[in-house]
């Protein structure tokens, strides 16, 4: 520290506190700077008299004009619990074909059916609805139940491979993994598999297992996939002559299908949503994949 004294510059005291020669300056706080900090004070004290602000014992201050969260928030919930009532009987009782053909109805649809999909649905189905690696595309033809409404409502209502009572139960067998097939005829089977909805790219040594392959398919995927591939709806197989493929329809994932299996799952949501929810996030599925095509 030294003495304090007169900066010859600037015409300002200083501190005393030197640092290698520099010395600080005794700066007044900006005019600014004591005006809003005058302001906010003044702000503070108002808001300490007009809402409720300082506790004591058992209470609190209420403030003069007496506001009470708790009262407006019960307030907020009792109306929108009113909100909900006068649509929520309506979509939990009203026919399905009835409300897609009320127009009405459906502009309802996409307003809160958007937040349910994006609560519940997106993480996997993705935002758009398209889908991804293991999660099926909603927004196209290639159903793997089915996609009329009351399918895609109990689809919703019980899962795919969970733990409901009433799930849905899909699975493809790992012929690798469990034994059931060697190595040599899981290619020629895979061979076979390409060559329902790719066969121009197959190798020559390829075609030339496709004899292997189908008597190998209508052994051991006829019973699911149906005699054509085409897929059954009534347990859950994929068509396989198509270019829709939920993991992917090159040669070596169908490879690793077969060798390995999948057996995907889909939550069941009767737990967690009420009736009216589940019917209005059906009809937005519907209509989100009607308004793609």
């Amino acid at each position: 520290m030294t003495k304090p004294e007169r900066d010859p510059y600037t015409g300002l005291m200083t501190t005393g506190h030197e640092w290698n020669g520099i010395k600080e300056l005794k700066t007044p706080i900006p005019r600014p700077v004591k005006f809003f900090l005058a302001l906010t004070i003044l702000v503070s004290v108002l808001f300490w008299v007009l809402f409720p602000t300082w506790p004591y014992g058992s209470g609190y201050t209420k403030g003069i004009l007496n506001i009470d969260q708790r009262q407006l928030v019960a307030e907020d919930l009792s109306r929108s619990a009113a909100l909900r009532a006068s649509w929520e009987e309506k979509f939990s009782t009203t026919d399905l074909a009835a409300l897609e053909a009320d127009a009405d109805a459906m502009t309802f649809v996409r307003s809160h059916g958007a937040r349910l999909f994006k609560d519940n649905c997106a993480a996997c189905h993705g935002t758009d609805a398209a889908g991804g690696p293991g999660f099926p595309s909603l927004v196209d033809d290639q159903w793997l139940w089915g996609g009329e409404s009351e399918t895609i409502l109990e689809t919703l209502k019980v899962g795919i491979n969970t733990r409901h009572e009433d799930t849905r139960n899909a699975e493809m067998l790992a012929f690798g993994d469990q034994g059931l097939l060697d190595a040599d005829q899981i290619r020629a089977l895979t061979s076979y598999v390409v060559s329902l909805s790719r066969a121009d790219e197959l190798s020559e040594k390829s075609v030339a297992q496709l004899p292997q392959g189908k008597e190998l398919f209508a052994e051991n995927c006829a019973s699911c996939h149906g005699e054509t591939g085409k897929g059954l709806r009534d347990v859950g197989a994929p068509n396989l002559t198509d270019d829709y493929w939920i993991y992917g329809g090159d040669v070596d994932t169908i490879r690793a299908t077969l060798r390995h299996g999948r057996k995907g799952v889909m939550p069941f949501w009767d737990q967690r949503l009420n009736e009216a929810d589940l019917r209005l996030l059906t009809l937005y599925v519907r209509d989100i994949g009607a308004q793609t095509k």
